[in-house]
């Protein structure tokens, strides 16, 4: 099906990053609110506007329940690589972009920043290793997956896509709003079903989610997962799928969700110090290697 996809190799972005600084500017810190815009990616300017809405347009218009089911397909058989997590960063870390004026931290200084903060509130440990992978997910631009496919805010696929969403003109061109199947209220689902019998749109999130499903507590799956959920958890609109779990459990979304966006500081974490520290907490949840 990816065959169709003409739009598939364009990369609006100037780096996969620039999404989540774009998160920052739409849900800045409440607690930092007399933090200037300077301080973060200004997206005030005209071209890095046009960039984030096209980046949109093409999520907006392929991320379809069909184009879910074929990534499923494609990528739940885990079979583009076996590594370990320590191999997993080292791979992620060509990802890094040298233009990119606001960072200059390889992916493990990144995932450490966010881990480390979480740590320093006292957490339990599970919650420190979530921290720390919650990212990886984003290997999939390594596999020949356009950003489009990897990051953006996630959405549930299979029913009436919410104007609470982030640019929800663009999906006036997804096949599946003007499929009945696809264009109501509740769709292919039930009323309260429970997000595990949702869809989630395809991307890094929903990708690790299945990775870790069998080696971390389900409140970790639920901030992997949900993390970039953002028409539910800071507009709640699907409460009409989610069930009285789903509610309990975000709970522990919401807690994760300070220290993804705002815990990027310009000081770099000591990864050389802290690796054997997190070389044990990984070696205490998951095995030697790891199926992607």
């Amino acid at each position: 099906m990816n065959t169709q996809f003409n739009e598939k190799e364009i990369s609006p972005l100037a780096s996969i990053e620039e999404w989540e600084d774009d998160v920052l500017q739409r849900y800045p810190d409440p607690e930092a609110t007399d933090k200037s815009k300077e301080e973060y990616r200004n997206y005030t300017d005209s071209e890095r506007v046009d960039t984030v809405r096209e980046f949109y347009r093409l999520n907006h218009t392929y991320q379809t329940y069909d184009f879910v089911v074929e990534k499923e397909r494609e990528f739940l058989a885990f079979n583009k690589r076996e590594m370990s997590i320590w191999d997993a960063v080292d791979f992620l870390n060509t990802l890094v972009d040298d233009s990119d004026p606001d960072t200059s931290l390889d992916q493990l200084q990144h995932l450490m920043q966010t881990s480390e903060a979480i740590r320093a509130d006292g957490h339990p440990d599970w919650f420190v290793l979530t921290g720390f992978l919650h990212d990886l997910g984003k290997v999939l631009c390594l596999f020949g997956e356009p950003q489009w496919a990897v990051v953006g805010d996630t959405f549930p696929v299979g029913c009436k896509h919410s104007d609470k969403i982030v640019y929800p003109e663009f999906f006036e061109a997804n096949p599946d709003s003007q499929d009945e199947r696809y264009n109501t209220k509740y769709g292919v689902y039930e009323p309260n079903c429970g997000l595990k019998n949702v869809k989630m749109s395809w991307g890094h999130d929903e990708y690790l989610y299945q990775i870790m499903k069998p080696y971390l507590p389900e409140e970790a799956l639920y901030m992997i997962r949900y993390h970039s959920f953002y028409s539910q958890h800071r507009e709640n609109a699907y409460d009409h799928l989610m069930s009285e779990h789903d509610h309990k459990m975000f709970e522990w979304v919401n807690k994760f969700n300070p220290y993804d966006l705002y815990s990027k500081v310009p000081v770099p974490p000591d990864a050389k110090a802290l690796r054997p520290y997190y070389e044990e907490l990984v070696a205490k949840y998951l095995p030697a290697t790891i199926r992607f």
